[in-house]
């Protein structure tokens, strides 16, 4: 963070808390995970912040807007995201409260699948219900920077196709048949006849949900729409940060179904059939997206959960619910192979 980025953080700060001056700020690079913004924790005296720097990508400072805008929004219907305490548009330079360190990965990490770490997850899911239903309301989708909802082309484009790309094509030379394709093809259709209807966050797992005072906070909510509420929960439950046990994945989702009738009635049918493609539709978007990670961006942290993410696909595929995508089935189990043998 250059000089000058620091001073219009401290003077956006200092316009509710004068005691903001430059030359008493600590900054301190954080991690970004994927992202390719940059993080930095500004601290003077007893206060802190999160700052971040838009990405040097074309699309950067829409990303920027989008992601005060949404915060601003979240904050306020659900108090579920950190506040946004700044923004300045001329630089893109994004403020939030600090949070802190503790991501719910890292208590997994620590304290593995124990009794605390199950009720913590039950207090996840009614978070994220209440996300999905109290955040869609209002919500002006003009401030959804890659797009006002999940939808058929999305899936196509950046999910399946990610897949197909990245992970196939990219990092494992295989080329994608037209059985393949037909399949994706279905898939979408399938998926989208869920109504997208409620927020989105779009990438709800372990390491975006910090866990501040006992409460529960959604962060890197950026890419986030109108859309199913069965997407971000299959995120979170099939997480291969954390490879949650499958009969606490079943539980979760009972319970999330009875949030989500209590908060918004009448939507379990079709949360229910639907789920089992929005699950799979998760499961090809984020090896897509580890496979870029760890092969385009040179980040091999990624790497290690492709086994994993074809497992969990592999699994899926193999359910009743899931049996019309033999074409799929094959090819994972060839990736899944050829992974192994390096």
């Amino acid at each position: 963070m250059n000089r000058e980025q620091l001073i219009t953080a401290c003077r956006l700060l200092g316009k509710t808390s004068p005691e903001w001056q430059t030359a008493e700020v600590h900054c301190t690079p954080l991690a970004a995970d994927g992202s390719t913004r940059k993080l930095y924790r500004l601290c003077c005296r007893m206060k802190s912040c999160v700052a971040i720097l838009p990405a040097a990508a074309p699309h950067g400072m829409d990303e920027a807007v989008s992601a005060a805008a949404l915060g601003r929004h979240l904050f306020g219907r659900t108090g579920l995201v950190p506040e946004v305490l700044g923004f300045s548009r001329e630089h893109g330079i994004l403020l939030f409260e600090d949070l802190g360190d503790v991501r719910l990965f890292d208590l997994v990490e620590t304290q593995g699948w124990s009794e605390p770490i199950q009720h913590l997850y039950a207090q996840v899911i009614r978070a994220l219900a209440r996300l999905q239903v109290k955040g869609a309301q209002g919500l002006q989708t003009s401030c959804c920077w890659e797009g006002p909802r999940y939808d058929r082309q999305l899936m196509l484009e950046r999910e399946s196709g990610y897949f197909a790309r990245a992970l196939c094509q990219d990092l494992l030379g295989l080329e994608v048949s037209k059985e393949v394709q037909a399949e994706f093809c279905r898939l979408a259709v399938q998926a989208a006849a869920a109504p997208a209807t409620f927020f989105l966050h779009r990438d709800c797992q372990s390491r975006n949900i910090m866990v501040h005072q006992g409460t529960i906070r959604f962060i890197d909510f950026q890419g986030g729409r109108l859309g199913p509420p069965g997407y971000d929960l299959a995120a979170l439950l099939l997480d291969p940060y954390v490879a949650m046990p499958v009969s606490l994945q079943e539980e979760l989702f009972e319970l999330h179904a009875a949030e989500l009738e209590r908060l918004a009635p009448g939507h379990l049918q079709s949360h229910r059939a639907t789920y089992p493609q929005l699950r799979l539709q998760r499961n090809l978007q984020i090896l897509g997206a580890f496979a870029f990670l760890s092969h385009c961006q040179g980040k091999p942290f990624f790497a290690r959960y492709l086994r994993p993410g074809l497992d969990s696909l592999m699994a899926l595929l193999a359910k009743p619910e899931c049996a019309g995508y033999p074409a799929l089935l094959k090819l994972a189990r060839t990736c899944r192979s050829i992974l192994e043998k390096r």
